[in-house]
Parts: structure tokens; sequence; C-alpha cells
């Protein structure tokens, strides 16, 4: 019976890498791939799912208004669906894919993140967390050794942004992979969190 996954993770916990490897092996397997990631993630253009380490696809980009469902009936056989930066598609496409898995016994596989900058869980993070069968969190590391849980966003004098709109796409440039005391102790100190 097929699931709906959910592998969450911190900025830098390599979800990209990790999504495009499972393509990969499913692949091997002779198995069909649809590979999709929302429009809202534009860092690598309109078609390309790249992880940081230099793995990189051809992905469908899912707009906020697309039905997934609609799109799953028009690509033919699908043996997996395999979604990237899910935090960023809305909950009733949450559902659709929820829906894909029921109906079709296909299991779809979500990679994303769990909260913003605030730590406030994304809409789609929400709906995975309210509806997936099977969640694991992807381990990140803080510059102090524990486990990182949050995305400090970061200014461009490096210090930790503390308002602004929830989405705002970027990498390394932008985002630290912090543990929340650490998060805490540097908006509170006001210290420059990167050079």
């Amino acid at each position: 019976m097929a699931k709906l996954y959910f592998k969450y993770g911190a900025m830098g916990s390599s979800k990209t890498a990790q999504a495009l490897i499972t393509k990969y092996n499913y692949e091997e397997n002779g198995m069909r791939v649809w590979l999709i990631k929302p429009a809202a993630d534009s860092r690598d253009g309109e078609i390309i799912l790249r992880s940081r380490v230099g793995l990189e696809a051809p992905a469908e980009v899912i707009s906020e208004t697309a039905d997934i469902c609609q799109l799953f009936e028009k690509r033919g056989k699908i043996d997996v669906i395999i979604a990237d930066e899910c935090q960023f598609l809305m909950p009733e496409q949450i559902d659709q894919l929820r829906n894909i898995v029921d109906e079709h016994d296909i299991p779809v596989l979500c990679f994303g993140l769990r909260t913003d900058f605030l730590s406030t869980l994304f809409p789609g993070s929400r709906r995975l967390f309210e509806v997936a069968d099977t969640i694991s969190e992807i381990k990140a590391i803080c510059d102090c050794g524990a486990k990182a849980t949050t995305n400090a966003r970061i200014d461009g004098d490096g210090y930790i942004v503390t308002e602004g709109a929830q989405i705002l796409v970027g990498g390394n440039d932008r985002y630290i992979a912090m543990c929340h005391k650490c998060w805490v102790r540097n908006i509170r100190e006001h210290r420059k969190v990167k050079k």
C-alpha cells in the first residue's frame, strides 16, 4: 500500500540532494518518477531542481493555483511522485497529493522545510503534518554542534532578521541553520552570525 511521506529538515540538511538521490534510485529500478517543485522556488530556474552539492534534474513547476490531480491524470503512467520544497505547496495541493496516494496507490515523497525564519509552520508543511502517513526528520547541525532546528534569516551584514514576508527564497546567502538556543541568543545579543 502506497504512503504519503514528509521528510523535513532545516536549511542545509540535504533535503534536495536526498530527493534527487531517491529519484535516481527509483529510476535505476525502471520506475517512472514525476519530479515536481512549487513555482515559489525560483532559485535555479523554472525547470531545474538543483542541490547544493551539485545534483540536478528537470522538474515540473507547480503554480499556486494548479490542480495536481489534473496534472497527474495528464502525465500518463507514473510509479512515484517526488515533491521538493513542499512547504511552498498550498494545503489543498497537499490534499491532492494525499488523494493520489489513496486513489491510485502511488507513493508520494515530499521533501521540505518544517518552519520559516520565525519558527512558524509553513501552510504546506502544516498540512503534511496533519495527513502524511510517515514523517521523518533529516538532521542538520548548528555551528555549536547541536541539532539545527531553526532557519535563521540573515541580512546583508550577517545579522539575524526577525521581520519580513514568510517566503523569501534563498540559500547560504540568506539563511543559516541553527539550534534554537543559538538563534535566540544571537537575536538577543544582536550578534553578527555570518561575515
